[in-house]
Parts: C-alpha cells; structure tokens; sequence
C-alpha cells in the first residue's frame, strides 16, 4: 500500500509529460466516477516560459467549448440526414448558372459548324455600304429623315390643342376633334408617303413608322392624362378646395419640384415625354438624382457592339438563309418547306434576343440615364412565361403599361368584359404590327395580323391545358417557330411579287 504512491505519482507524472508533448494535459475529472464512465476530461494546457516541461492549465472548459466537442462527436458518429436531390423540385434549389452557362457555351459550339461552313460556302459578306443602302437609295431624296423632321409639327399641335383648352378657349369637344385629328394624320401621312415615294427604303419606312407609331401612342396618354386633370379641377372647383390648375404652377414636396396642371404645359415638358423611355404621360416623372458616367458609357459600348453585331450576323447568316428561300411554295414540297423554317428558325431567334437586349436593355437604359428617367423597368421576367398571357405582359413594359392604362382598363370601365378587352388589346396590337411591316414592304398579306391574332387561342390552349415547365416550353416553341414561319411567308410573298415579275 506504501510502495502504490510513487507508482501513481510516477504514472501521473508520465502521463503529464506525454500531455505537454502534445499541448495538452490529461487529468481525470473525478477518480470515484472514472471507472464508472470511462470518460476522461481534456484541458488545453500551454507551456511556461520558466519551466518548459511543464503545462500550465488554461482553466475549467467552457460550456461552448464542450458544445462544439459534442458536436464534433456527433458528427463523427453520424453523417446522414434526411434531405432531397439538388434537382428534385421539392429541393427548393434554384442556382442554376453553371448550367446556364454550359448550355451557353453548347450553343456557341454547336452553331461554330454553321458560321464555319457559312464562311466557306459564302465567304465574308459584311458590307459597310450595303448598310448605308438599305437606308439610303437616292443620296438626293431623304424622305425618311424629313418625315422624322416633320414629326415636330403634329406635337406642336398637340400642345397648342391643350393649352388653348386649358384657358377654356376650346370647348372639350373642339379639343377632342383636333387631337382626333391630329392623331389620325400622324398614322396616315408617314404611310402615305412611304408608299407613293419610290425613293423610301422598307429599312427607312420601318424606322419612320416606328418613331411615327411611339408619338401617337404618346401624344393620346398626354391628351387623355390633361383631360383628365381637367376634370379633378373642375370637381375640385365645385367642392371649393384647391385644385390641381393651382394659382402656382408649381409646388415644392420636399425637396423637389413638383408642377400641377397646367403648368405641364410646356415646350419643355412635352419634348421631355417625347425623348422618355415611356408611353405614359405623367406630370412628375420620377427622376433620379444624378447621371451616372460609367453606366452610360457601358450602355452606349453595348450599343455599338450590339448594333454591330446585328448588322454583321443578318449580312453573313440570315441573308443567306432568306435568299435560298426565295422560291414558290408549290416548287418545294412540305419536308422542304419544314427544312427551310428550321433553318431560318435557329438565326432569326438569336437576332431577336440580341435585338431585345440591345433595346429594352441598352438603348432604353441609355436614354433613361441620360435624362436622369427614374422607372428603369422596361421588362420583367418574360423568359420564366408558363403562359403566352404572362408573356405578352412582362417583355414589353412600356407598352403593356399604355395598353393597360388607355384601353384595356377603359374599356373595362364602359362595361365589356375581360376576354373582349383583352381581344381588343391583341387587335389593336396586330394592327401596328401589320402596319409596321406591310406599308414599307409595299405589300399587304396580313401575316402579322393573323399571327398576333392567333396569340388569343394559344393563350388560351395554353393557359388551360399546359402548365409550369410545359407551359414555358409552349411559350418557347411559339417564339423560336412562330416568328421565322411569318419571315417566311413575307419572303415568300416578296419574291413571287417582285422577282417573277421581272422573270415574266
């Protein structure tokens, strides 16, 4: 019983110095209850500057520190839980970039034996000057650039319209007459000439009835929101309180400065809406406080590179393409046809996206900037579409904003019911794009028409009968298809009109 002690002491010194080997001391928590548990307790230790061979204790164990120990140990022993496939649905996982970017990079590759075999078949077809024509016949005749010109006169008359009615010098139904108009002629003297002027281009005629079709969607929301500020004052008037034709035409919120009706009324103000990335006349637009220098610039090189590239793949692929299809239909049999429209399908839908960064996202961008234009939302996201309805209202903000705002909710109002508002809104949409296509093209067929008109049973095919993923697949199979067959057709039509009359 003696002779044990030393023997202990010796073990426990022993065991002190293998401790502070390692750092670490090892003593047991309590002797009675060790051969019970088994369990010993490790205390971090650290070396002495005076006695190197030994460890001075750092303390008792935190309770975090022991937490983390457990932890530890429980890890050790389990590493399963019950949990879904990344790509299962219920997973809740959506970072889907790197596959983004691998079907990014497929695409580049698959289509690299395309541009390769283009190249060789064709050579490079990248013509500056032949851009120029497309745009320019006669270097002595620019009709399209005079029309644009002349555009200013009918937004002159819009505003001397307004403010003769804003000093009741017009009677609301005179007023009304002469935006009717005004309007009227907007939409029917650009077309006019494009038709009955030899020297205006298809590619002049699109850019003109476009700047022409923008103002009159403008010029009628600043006719309809005065109208309509005319009619809060005079409720206003008759309540006796003060209203919006305010004896100030201008008022302080803060610390901006607000205009009321009919301080609006301005040049300034007019032409302001009129450069605006919005169809939606406002009297306060929200502004942003300052331009920012690196975002423009980075909008406008988007610009540049994009145009470029626009110009330069239609030139090299989608030409081409095109002019291999000039050919009657009854001389090419219905697998020929199909061939065709694949073929045509791939490039023209690549065309398309690129058109719509280029404008909804740079160019609109650009603008917005450089007139410190607050709402940047020019879409939203379309690309997720379960629905051709949903389509139709997230990739053209601006124009669904008008298209709401000034016809489907009037109409609304006068008591029609949603499905023959909404085929209103899709008539009047299939009318500009006919009106945007055949006039320059000199050629009336009614593709455009009937293909936004067709939008209304697909929607509703799709709506009822397609869901989730299947839906979005629907909305991608009638943009990558539907667009290149209308080409097709147009191409077609444009060849027996032209190119067979010059054979006969």
């Amino acid at each position: 019983m003696v002779e044990s002690e030393p023997t202990g002491a010796l073990s426990r010194r022993r065991r002190g110095t293998f401790a502070a080997a390692k750092g670490l001391s090892i003593q047991p928590m309590n002797e009675k209850c060790s051969s019970s548990t088994g369990q010993l307790s490790l205390i971090v230790g650290r070396k002495t500057d005076s006695q190197p061979g030994k460890v001075e204790a750092a303390g008792p164990t935190s309770k975090s520190d022991k937490k983390k120990r457990k932890n530890d140990i429980n890890e050790r022993l389990s590493c399963h839980k019950t949990q879904e496939s990344l790509l299962t649905s219920s997973s809740g996982y959506n970072n889907y970039r790197g596959i983004l970017n691998w079907c990014v990079v497929m695409l580049v590759l698959s289509n690299a034996r395309l541009f390769l075999e283009n190249l060789l078949r064709y050579g490079i077809l990248v013509d500056p000057i032949q851009v120029v024509s497309l745009f320019l016949k006669d270097p002595y005749s620019w009709p399209a650039v005079c029309l644009i010109i002349v555009s200013n006169g009918f937004i002159m008359v819009a505003l001397y319209t307004e403010r003769q009615l804003s000093k009741g010098s017009f009677s609301e139904g005179v007023g009304c007459l002469f935006h009717s108009v005004n309007l009227a002629v907007m939409l029917t003297f650009p077309a006019a000439v494009v038709l009955l002027v030899p020297s205006t281009t298809p590619a002049g005629g699109v850019i003109v009835l476009g700047t022409y079709t923008i103002l009159f969607l403008k010029l009628y929301s600043y006719k309809e929101v005065n109208m309509w500020c005319r009619e809060m004052s005079v409720i206003k008037a008759k309540k006796l309180a003060r209203s919006l034709s305010c004896p100030t035409s201008h008022y302080s919120n803060g610390n901006d400065l607000k205009v009321c009706y009919p301080g609006n009324l301005t040049i300034r103000d007019l032409y302001y809406f009129s450069f605006a990335p919005t169809l939606c006349y406002e009297l306060n637009f929200p502004r942003s406080p300052t331009i920012r220098m690196s975002f423009l610039l980075r909008r406008l090189f988007e610009m540049l590179f994009l145009i470029q590239m626009l110009v330069g793949l239609t030139q090299q692929w989608m030409i081409p393409i095109i002019q291999s299809s000039m050919k009657p239909l009854e001389d090419m049999d219905l697998s020929r046809m199909a061939e065709r429209l694949l073929r045509l399908a791939v490039p023209n839908h690549l065309l398309w996206l690129m058109f719509f960064y280029w404008f909804f996202h740079s160019s609109l961008n650009f603008t917005a900037e450089l007139l410190r234009f607050g709402d940047r939302q020019f879409y939203q996201d379309w690309w997720n579409s379960e629905s051709v309805t949903y389509f139709w209202q997230n990739w053209n903000i601006p124009v669904h904003k008008w298209c709401l705002r000034h016809f489907y909710k009037p109409l609304l109002r006068r008591g029609f019911n949603k499905m023959v508002s909404q085929s209103a809104v899709f008539f009047l949409s299939a009318f500009f794009h006919e009106y945007l296509v055949s006039v320059p093209l000199r050629m009336f067929r009614l593709w455009a028409f009937m293909g936004m008109m067709a939008q209304l049973p697909l929607a509703w095919f799709v709506g009822h009968y397609l869901r989730g993923n299947y839906g979005n697949a629907a909305v991608w199979i009638s943009l990558i298809i539907g667009q290149p067959f209308a080409v097709l057709m147009y191409v077609h039509d444009y060849y027996v009109l032209h190119y067979r009359q010059e054979t006969d």
